[in-house]
């Protein structure tokens, strides 16, 4: 009987796990739908719990507050899944660390980058159409993501770090500014959203930009 128990314990604490994703995936899904319908401002928790039929302290147990719920469903998209792996260490990163010069970094940078715009890119464009404007969410948003896409920036130069491949005349970390302008958001945003180019134009742009910034 004690194994019995034992074993309706673990399977019931499996099925909430389960139903825990489930509902997650089900807020983060109307979360992005109300973002990319009607932009940042006009989603509230309340109006979210009731697009993904639960109850406002359900959004806040599964995700958390509107500053949580933004960047879970930025992060989905940004690695097309819910997996926790970091983004270093996904495999398709392996091309980009790699590259032994710098056109190779450039073709595999910015390939890596086209994907992941392309995946979060429209709802990066609406959030940030007005900018901040003030809002401490906002703000927290905004400076989270671009705290976190330097450290990505950094790391994407490991391997040609490894290989005393950098330019010799500047510093890592003005090489690194240098990326980090180039791989932006807002970049993409302007050439692909707005100006009309294909996301495979603007990769080959940014190959060959990327591949301009780390010459010797």
């Amino acid at each position: 009987m004690e194994v019995a128990s034992g074993n309706k314990r673990v399977y019931t604490s499996e099925l909430r796990a389960q139903q825990a994703l489930l509902t997650r995936g089900r807020i983060l899904k109307a979360a992005r739908e109300l973002l990319l319908a009607d932009g940042f401002f006009a989603m509230t928790v309340p109006s979210l719990a009731a697009r993904a039929g639960v109850s406002p302290q359900t959004v806040y147990n599964s995700v958390g507050g509107k500053a949580e719920v933004v960047k879970a469903v930025y992060d989905v998209l940004l690695a097309g899944d819910d997996d926790p792996t970091p983004m270093s260490q996904r495999p398709e990163f392996r091309a980009v660390l790699e590259a032994v010069d710098a056109t190779t970094y450039g073709r595999a940078y910015a390939a890596w980058c086209r994907q992941i715009w392309d995946r979060v890119g429209p709802l990066l464009g609406i959030i940030l159409a007005h900018g901040p404007g003030g809002d401490a969410v906002l703000e927290e948003f905004v400076g989270t993501i671009d705290r976190e896409r330097r450290v990505g920036n950094a790391n994407s130069l490991q391997g040609l770090r490894e290989r005393d491949a950098l330019p010799r005349d500047r510093s890592v970390d003005e090489v690194v500014d240098a990326i980090w302008a180039l791989t932006s958001p807002e970049l993409y945003d302007r050439l692909v959203r707005r100006s009309g180019w294909q996301s495979v134009t603007y990769e080959a742009w940014l190959s060959v930009q990327l591949a301009a910034a780390l010459a010797q």
